[in-house]
């Protein structure tokens, strides 16, 4: 309805962050692969199954400003916290070097590593969506012959680009595929449920958790096996997304805040293991990096200001 937050989908978000965290904390061995078989695609798809045609030069210009400003709030940060923290190490900051920094840093994507490595993800995710709200406005209905044309047209790309390089200014290189699982998204969204969805579903989704399929790397372009694991990733999406609503109240509403404060949450957990893990435990790494910018999105929220800023 109108006005009313829905909770599965905050609930999937906190499913998809915690493990976004997770594979980012364990970054080898069959957790890691588990993870990385679904936890990025999944916010795509998600996004697709909640768009809605907009006016396309309205909806581009509140995408621009609404999404890079605190994409540059929270980077901006965390380049000063770098500049502080690396020299208390007895280390060089990542970017000494001024104002030559200046072209990597306004680059992002490839050039952004360490605890700037997420930061391709926002920018491909805005791109994508303008575009498809672009194909939404001009075909309402994506399941139609022009969408899913243009849908297959984006996953060739998708893969030919990530075949060709693994360099990706502002996180572009991967925004065929995005388009693409904006589109299954928002098909998907569109199209009853059956219950011998069941059987196809788990086995793809098994095919990619046990590490069957060659897991995802969507920030360098790599997607795997052709079709294969990207289908794994949509087929466990699609499975966490029909099991959120039925989440005991118990454990949702945990999920429900994590999912509301997903994205402070991916700026932020990356950089808090970046600079504690010589110093902590994989489990409290995990804490840390999840916890620490939970609190910061609540204190965001107590500020008017702050909030116009990073959220």
């Amino acid at each position: 309805m109108k006005g009313e937050r829905l909770e599965w989908v905050d609930v999937a978000r906190g499913i998809g962050i915690v493990a976004v965290v997770a594979a980012h904390v364990w970054t080898r061995g069959p957790v890691r692969d588990a993870l990385y078989s679904f936890h990025m695609p999944l916010f795509f798809l998600l996004s697709g199954a909640l768009t809605r045609p907009q006016p396309v030069a309205r909806f581009a210009w509140r995408q621009v400003a609404g999404q890079m400003r605190p994409y540059f709030a929270f980077l901006a940060l965390l380049i000063l916290a770098d500049q502080i923290i690396e020299p208390l190490k007895g280390n060089r900051p990542i970017f000494t070097h001024w104002p030559q920094d200046l072209i990597p840093i306004l680059l992002g994507g490839t050039w952004l590593r360490g605890p700037y490595t997420i930061f391709w993800f926002v920018p491909c995710l805005m791109a994508g969506r303008i575009l498809f709200n672009a194909l939404l406005s001009r075909w309402s209905e994506p399941r139609q012959a022009y969408g899913a044309m243009a849908a297959g047209g984006s996953l060739l790309v998708a893969y030919g680009a990530g075949w060709a390089t693994d360099i990706s200014p502002m996180g572009l290189l991967t925004v065929p595929m995005a388009f693409f699982l904006l589109w299954v998204g928002a098909a998907w969204q569109r199209t009853g449920w059956r219950r011998w969805m069941i059987v196809p579903l788990a086995a793809l989704s098994l095919c990619g958790l046990a590490g069957i399929f060659p897991t995802l790397n969507m920030k360098a372009g790599d997607y795997g096996w052709p079709l294969l694991s990207m289908l794994s990733a949509i087929a466990t999406s699609i499975l966490i997304f029909r099991l959120s609503p039925a989440v005991p109240r118990p454990f949702a509403r945990p999920l429900i805040g994590l999912g509301q404060a997903s994205l402070v949450i991916m700026y932020l957990h990356v950089a808090f293991i970046h600079y504690l893990t010589p110093y902590l435990g994989k489990p409290w790494l995990f804490a840390i990096a999840l916890m620490v910018p939970f609190l910061t999105w609540h204190l965001i929220r107590r500020s008017r200001r702050a909030s116009r800023i990073f959220l």
